[in-house]
């Protein structure tokens, strides 16, 4: 086993978090910053717009197909190795990106950046997890979670100003002083734990890695086709490769992902949890901004700013999420907080078309609040019962867990939107409407998610409750 968290000095500890934030901010920053970009990109490409969705796609599936061998990676070269690799990587992918000629280099620059973004966060939140005693984890991944906030949120933003005022290629090219300070401070800060245990589940590897790239290319389909059939033949067949991946996991005694992770109660829940929750939680970065330019006519600055706020408030839930936690335990913070992450999912459905924008904000605000509290909570009482030798497995599964509910969530929100958009009956023609009733059935989904937390006991996490 390599040396545990005592060995390092307070600096070093200090640092870990802020490294880690570094790798997430900047991967979300560019995967929300782009979908802005893409009108000016194909522009300047001489491209179809429709086209450029090749450029989203390529590095999803590229994430899809590289985050779960992560674990493996990390055990074999070491933390260290593998976590600066993947920030080169990155950073070259996003050099290359901005000196793209054509789609065609856009797109194998994109999957360079894929390998690299796919590598980053699960290899740098598993370093934090081995660092860190459980009492001290929560405190340390709170830091380190903000990026996951925010980047969603500012991404519209920071896109917009840069597409408007700069060039598209800055939004590519400000990955690079990001990626060249996580490099610098991982090289004297982040530990090199390697695993002896190295055996490599080839076959469970490409079970798997199938399974997550066709449920991929199901996700990011959706809400583009006409013709959902095919789609949902692709979704269904990624759902019987998981299954297949379940009987080779059987058999397998060092399985990529081995089955006895699933017989820990808390990592079950959390997965579970993660999944069910992120439905809601990740449709809204997407609807709200698309409601206010469609339904309310303005510009997607004045879209960007109005849900601004939500990075804003998660800072202060990231204050108060560690007291909370001391408190009230995670079952009961889980269950409330998903309630209440409901509650305010529909509530963004009550203003009507006459109603000012800025009604919004401070609903925003407060839900940047309540979802700082969920993700932080997930995510630290998934891992909160892992045993050592499980941490490298049981982290990646929850990294490809993280990314196919962040599809599943925006593409179950495109689909009830354009459910009830073809529902002239109840719509009459009204798109504000569609949007109102979608903002209602994606609350009431997040509220019924909550009672996944049901299965957690009174007393699960004590083990990550903070020292005073």
């Amino acid at each position: 086993m390599p040396d545990t968290f005592k060995t390092f000095d307070s600096s070093v500890k200090n640092i870990l978090p802020l490294i880690l934030a570094t790798a997430i901010f900047m991967q979300l920053l560019d995967t929300t910053v782009l979908n802005t970009a893409l009108p000016s990109i194909a522009k300047d490409l001489r491209e179809s717009p429709l086209n450029m969705q090749n450029a989203i796609v390529s590095y999803v599936l590229t994430l899809a197909l590289f985050m779960p061998v992560s674990g493996f990676l990390a055990d074999k070269f070491g933390t260290k190795v593998v976590f600066i690799f993947s920030l080169v990587i990155f950073s070259l992918g996003s050099l290359f990106c901005a000196l793209s000629q054509n789609l065609t280099h856009l797109v194998i620059s994109r999957v360079i950046q894929g390998i690299g973004g796919s590598l980053m966060t699960p290899v740098g939140r598993l370093a934090l997890i081995k660092t860190f005693d459980k009492s001290e984890l929560v405190k340390a991944m709170n830091y380190a979670i903000i990026p996951a906030l925010i980047g969603p949120v500012l991404g519209p933003l920071v896109g917009g100003y840069l597409v408007d005022y700069l060039s598209w290629h800055w939004i590519f090219l400000i990955n690079i002083p990001i990626g060249l300070l996580g490099i610098l401070l991982s090289i004297k800060n982040m530990p090199n734990y390697i695993s002896k245990k190295i055996k490599f589940d080839l076959k469970g590897f490409l079970i798997f890695a199938s399974a997550s790239l066709l449920l991929s290319i199901a996700l990011e389909s959706f809400g583009t086709l006409q013709n959902i059939t095919p789609v949902l033949m692709i979704f269904i067949f990624g759902f019987l490769v998981i299954y297949f991946y379940y009987r080779h996991a059987k058999k397998t005694s060092d399985a990529i992902f081995p089955l006895n992770l699933f017989q820990v109660r808390t990592f079950r829940v959390g997965i579970l949890g993660n999944l069910a929750t992120r439905l809601g939680i990740s449709a809204i970065p997407l609807l709200l901004p698309l409601m206010i330019q469609i339904a309310y006519g303005k510009t997607a600055v004045v879209s960007g700013w109005i849900i601004a706020p939500m990075a804003l408030t998660a800072m202060f839930g990231k204050a108060a999420v560690i007291r909370i936690l001391d408190k009230y335990g995670y079952r009961k913070t889980l269950m409330v907080n998903t309630f209440i992450i409901g509650i305010l999912i529909c509530s963004l459905g009550i203003p009507g078309v006459h109603t000012s924008i800025y009604w919004f904000i401070p609903l925003i605000a407060i839900l940047g609040f309540f979802n700082s509290i969920q993700f932080t909570s997930m995510n630290t009482i998934a891992i909160a019962d892992l045993r050592f030798s499980h941490t490298s497995s049981g982290n990646s599964l929850l990294a490809v867990n993280q990314q196919l509910a962040i599809g599943f969530g925006i593409a179950l929100g495109l689909i009830i939107l354009k459910l009830f958009e073809n529902n002239h009956a109840l719509i009459k023609g009204n798109m504000h409407l569609a949007f109102r009733y979608t903002f209602l059935a994606v609350g009431v989904l997040t509220i019924l998610s909550g009672f996944v937390f049901r299965r957690l006991h009174s007393r699960d996490g004590e083990n990550m409750k903070t020292e005073h």
